[in-house]
């Protein structure tokens, strides 16, 4: 049964929340039991192999939804407004974040930012009943502006900015906050100030919840180990050796095998001699 953002908002357990892309994701999560699916712009990077998030289109984001749905539609889901979306006003804003609800099924739409700009995107979705995860610390989308991909809010300017940031989301009607790449105690006092969850990544064990991209707890590359992240399979390595082992049967004809093959009588096949 799908939960309603009343009973995420007042959850006893911390919140599980995990990446898809694809409708065996979808389907795996929901099988889990995990509470939100975000389908995450990070597809640009562990799906599509590109650099970064900024090429990742609105285009690509509803067909990687509109999967997912499809592999989960009970399940809570969250889909990435990518970058370029929503920085060109409000009505844009509007405009791609009705076409994501309503060609992928999600239950809400997620943002990175807490600008002025971004602010009034968060009041007018809300108020016209779109629901809005924000997103505060380091802000994939824009890295380069935070000087890459690095622990944000470790000083004292950038630490109001985040607290700053995720309060005037909260005050704008996010129902959610991402903390993402900020220092556990700063993690935890924001948490403490919101009456919204908090949804960490690399912020430590004092959030409302945690999300992790599933490529990174599966293991599906090899030798990637990320500190935000644990590695719960090897997944990569098992595909590799599975294909490796495929390979080597095919070029020693021990497969496919009889019981792989169809059979036909002999009279039809005498008659094609």
């Amino acid at each position: 049964m799908k939960r309603s953002i009343p009973e995420l908002q007042h959850s006893a357990q911390p919140l599980v929340m995990v990446t898809a892309y694809d409708y065996p994701g979808g389907q795996h999560a929901q099988a889990a039991g995990v509470d939100l699916i975000l389908v995450g712009d990070s597809l640009g990077n562990v799906v599509l192999g590109y650099d970064s998030t900024a090429p990742v289109t609105l285009g690509d984001m509803i067909h990687h939804a509109r999967a997912v749905r499809r592999g989960a539609p009970d399940t809570f889901m969250v889909v990435d407004l990518p970058f370029g979306t929503y920085h060109t006003g409000v009505q844009d804003a509007m405009r791609n974040a009705v076409r994501v609800i309503q060609e992928t099924g999600a239950d809400a739409i997620k943002m990175e930012g807490a600008t002025p700009e971004i602010l009034q995107v968060v009041q007018t979705l809300t108020r016209n009943g779109i629901p809005v995860m924000g997103h505060v610390g380091l802000m994939p989308q824009t890295a380069t502006a935070q000087g890459g991909l690095r622990v944000q809010g470790k000083d004292d300017a950038g630490a109001r900015a985040t607290l700053d940031g995720a309060l005037a989301l909260e005050s704008a009607g996010a129902f959610s906050v991402v903390l993402e790449a900020i220092p556990a105690r700063l993690a935890k006092l924001i948490s403490e100030r919101l009456t919204v969850p908090t949804i960490g990544i690399g912020a430590g064990v004092n959030c409302d919840g945690q999300v992790l991209v599933t490529h990174d707890l599966l293991g599906i590359y090899e030798g990637e180990e990320k500190k935000i992240a644990r590695r719960y399979a090897e997944l990569g390595r098992a595909a590799r050796e599975a294909i490796a082992a495929y390979a080597a049967d095919v070029r020693a004809r021990e497969f496919p095998t009889r019981d792989n093959a169809f059979v036909m009588k002999d009279d039809v096949l005498d008659k094609l001699y």
